[in-house]
């Protein structure tokens, strides 16, 4: 996920896109736990998209706080 389509969602959608983020994450570990897991780069990717997530929200609420 890139940069500015976080940029673009409100904060629910962000809240919501972390749930569903978190959700695949652990499901992959399962994968991955049982030999099943086919692309081991998506669990890195997941990971980074969360924190991009984070990193937006962050902005905000600083920006909301200091105004």
């Amino acid at each position: 996920m890139k940069i500015g389509d976080i940029r673009d969602m409100t904060p629910d959608q962000m809240d919501d896109e972390v749930v569903k983020l978190r959700k695949e994450a652990f499901n992959m570990r399962f994968q991955r736990a049982t030999g099943q897991l086919e692309n081991t780069a998506r669990l890195r990717q997941i990971r980074r998209s969360v924190a991009r997530i984070k990193t937006v929200q962050r902005e905000r609420a600083k920006a909301d706080a200091s105004t």
